[in-house]
């Protein structure tokens, strides 16, 4: 582990602070989205949506911290006493410490490149998704140059753009952390469920990809 001169900050007691984030807990966050423990409304953003995003930490503070994506994308994380903070593997920390370095998955309320975190999940050894975004071919955003038109994997039957419901509380966080972990670099700033229901996670601060299809049943489907 890359050792810092700022002090890392620990999470308050009134947080979830696991040790690891064993594969229990995602599946129980499946059970719950599959039950449809969520609010939906017609497709118009009109402020904070459900989204999320992975970086690095640059810094930290009482209030939260502050990251980069793979991407280069700054993005501010806001902390509640409700933020649980868990760890992607087990035996690294006793408990869940972010600080400076950090690789970092953060899932909730998403205000352009702003998030208030429903989820902070540490990945130890992580890199902050550059590698898998590297892989996958995520294209940073440059302006004026237009978006490529292409797609990889399975687009829904029933996708259309603009049409759909915006989605909230735990489907929406599992749709983020599915959609994440095969196109890190972007911030999501909304999910939608679809007609047959699977569901568009839309990335923004992205050339590509800026829609990532994710299964009613919570398994990645493909992009454009």
């Amino acid at each position: 582990m890359v050792q810092w001169n700022e002090p890392s900050r620990k999470e308050p007691a009134s947080k979830d602070s696991r040790g690891g984030l064993r594969p229990a807990v995602l599946g129980l966050m499946v059970v719950l989205a599959t039950a449809g423990a969520n609010t939906a409304a017609a497709q118009a953003v009109s402020g904070p949506a459900a989204g999320g995003s992975t970086g690095l930490v640059d810094s930290t503070s009482a209030s939260g911290f502050t990251m980069t994506t793979a991407t280069g994308i700054k993005v501010t994380v806001n902390e509640t006493p409700f933020t649980k903070t868990v760890e992607d593997a087990a035996g690294e920390h006793d408990g869940a410490d972010v600080h400076r370095g950090s690789s970092v998955l953060v899932v909730g309320q998403d205000n352009v490149s702003t998030i208030t975190a429903d989820w902070v999940v540490i990945q130890p050894h992580g890199d902050g998704g550059a590698a898998a975004a590297k892989a996958q071919g995520v294209i940073p955003f440059q302006a004026g140059v237009p978006s490529p038109v292409q797609s990889v994997g399975t687009i829904p039957a029933s996708y259309t753009q603009g049409a759909g419901t915006i989605v909230s509380g735990i489907q929406a966080n599992v749709a983020v952390w599915v959609a994440q972990a095969e196109f890190p670099g972007g911030v999501v700033d909304r999910v939608v469920s679809l007609s047959d229901g699977s569901y568009e996670v839309h990335n923004i601060s992205i050339n590509w990809p800026h829609h990532v299809f994710v299964s009613e049943a919570f398994k990645y489907l493909g992009a454009e």
